[in-house]
């Protein structure tokens, strides 16, 4: 096997997925103490003196306590080279874990052992079945009280209709947690703490050994006994290939807090999970080992630098071999670039590097060329890869500037902050620029929003509701422009334009959608963007 080949088998790239506050982030800063990327791990919700996630970089993250944007880390761990990219578990920021989705070849599902699966884990869940990636399972919290261990995997395979099966088994819950019984090779870790340290000191000593009751006491010895028992008695075999096409979840049990069953769970998975994915471009496969590189932007970030303002492309390589100062050519712009300081990235921290291969991620400066979905492929080659959907926003508000003065400011980081994705930016024709509409998923990216404005740019902004729900790109059949004066429009109903100049109509309600659309018979209706109905 060439260099060039071993170096593209030993990439993982993978999300890690959960509900909020389901020990996400806590898990990722453990993955990166393992690989020896961070001395500490940092309290994911910390007071002013404590340090703060590596992954979460943003000021607002770190005041909040929760992840509002997906950070991508890289780090080697035994031979592999594993790129993570943590998501934020927030519903109100879904839209931007989607889209790294499409960057990732397989998904870690984190799941609160008192909790189990709540409503978010099931949307993201959806999100990994529609595109076929392996999903590994880590059921987190056992140092704290726990659901019974097979009603979780009971409650994941009803819930998320997938198939489950434990690849370890917890011993004990709560203050009684001990370790994991690792049933391949019937041997039971036994875990002492550190804190915050490096890793947790494991003890391994067979099922049958005869100082069992003195190491985990003699009712869980009784209990685990019993429940491998059950466990072996089970009819579901493992199996990778049903792993590898999202059928089959490992699941493994542990605490990310305390170190237990983490170091497991990280080998166990780099194992079973996949070296980089190809990927669809229309009915064109494009394998990672292709020789010509390719790649694509599924994520924007400005002001990653507040003392540079500068602004970020987040890139997946899905062929081939990148070298810095090569020429690509970028399908969307239809011209060639030279992308000179290309980077590797530890959530805000960066290191300018000279190559990368298929599976990793890199970030390249954006002067304004790039959007989201944008491919990049060697000269010669002209493939787009198959879009990354974004969703209709549920949620408007009219904004302006507090200080009519700074208008160019607002207008300046609105527009940034919208070709990240993470806002959608209207107006309403025939209005200038004097009414800006923003759409967004989730409210809180509203309050995003406003801080990014007030902290990056100066501005200080007045938001005021909107009564609209739904959002339609309309386009009228002789393909010219709508007039308003030649709409039937209901008052719940307004006509605004994207910044791209396409015209669209936000409604009140979807009853206001169908009324529209039939004493209008010449408009064609699309949920903007790709979003589903």
């Amino acid at each position: 096997m060439s260099k060039y080949e071993t170096e593209i088998n030993r990439r993982r790239t993978f999300a890690i997925i959960s509900h909020p506050d389901a020990g996400k982030t806590t898990l990722t800063e453990k993955f990166l103490l393992y690989g020896g990327a961070i001395a500490q791990a940092g309290q994911v919700k910390g007071k002013k003196n404590t340090r703060a996630a590596t992954s979460d970089w943003m000021e607002i993250e770190k005041q909040r306590g929760i992840s509002v944007t997906s950070s991508v880390m890289q780090f080697q761990y035994e031979g592999f080279c594993v790129n993570i990219l943590d998501t934020p578990g927030h519903q109100d920021f879904s839209e931007d874990t989607y889209r790294t989705l499409m960057a990732a070849d397989s998904a870690v599902m984190v799941i609160d052992a008192a909790k189990g699966v709540e409503a978010q884990t099931r949307k993201l869940f959806k999100v990994c079945a529609m595109r076929d990636i392996p999903i590994f399972t880590f059921i987190n919290k056992m140092d704290r009280e726990a659901r019974d261990p097979f009603e979780l995997c009971e409650e994941l395979e009803k819930e998320l209709g997938i198939e489950t099966y434990p690849i370890n088994w917890p011993i004990g819950d709560g203050k009684d947690f001990q370790g994991v019984y690792d049933r391949e090779k019937r041997q039971i870790i036994h875990f002492t703490g550190h804190g915050g340290a490096k890793a947790a000191t494991a003890t391994t000593v067979s099922l049958g050994d005869e100082g069992l009751d003195d190491l985990i006491g003699q009712n869980l010895h009784a209990r685990l006994t019993e429940d491998v028992e059950l466990l072996d008695g089970a009819a579901a075999e493992f199996d990778l290939e049903k792993v590898r096409h999202g059928k089959l979840s490992p699941v493994f049990f542990g605490s990310a807090l305390t170190n237990f069953g983490v170091e497991p769970f990280l080998e166990g998975f780099l194992q079973m999970t996949t070296p980089p994915l190809s990927r669809m471009a229309g009915e064109t496969v494009i394998d990672s080992m292709e020789d010509d590189f390719s790649a694509f932007v599924f994520k924007i970030q400005a002001n990653m630098n507040k003392a540079h303002r500068d602004r970020i492309a987040f890139m997946r390589v899905v062929s081939g071999k990148f070298e810095a100062d090569r020429e690509v050519y970028h399908v969307q712009g239809g011209k060639k670039l030279r992308l000179s300081r290309p980077q590797q990235l530890m959530a805000a921290e960066r290191e300018i590097i000279e190559e990368a291969y298929a599976g990793d991620i890199i970030g390249v400066f954006d002067p304004g060329i790039f959007s989201i979905g944008d491919t990049l492929c060697a000269p010669g080659k002209k493939f787009q890869f198959d879009p990354i959907p974004t969703f209709a926003p549920e949620h408007f508000r009219r904004v302006r500037p507090l200080d009519t003065m700074k208008r160019k400011q607002f207008l300046k980081g609105a527009e940034q902050i919208a070709q990240e994705g993470a806002i959608q930016m209207f107006k309403a024709p025939y209005t200038g620029m004097e009414e800006i509409i923003v759409g967004v998923v989730g409210t809180l990216q509203f309050d995003v929003l406003e801080y990014r404005l007030k902290n990056e740019y100066g501005v200080d902004i007045f938001m005021e509701g909107l009564p609209y729900e739904y959002l339609r790109w309309i386009e009228a059949a002789d393909g010219e422009p709508v007039k308003e004066e030649n709409l039937t429009l209901g008052t719940d109903t307004k006509l605004v334009e994207d910044f791209k100049g396409r015209q669209l109509l936000l409604f009140g309600s979807k009853w206001a959608v169908n009324w529209t659309g039939e004493r209008n018979p010449n408009l064609t209706f699309t949920p903007f963007g790709g979003g589903e109905e």
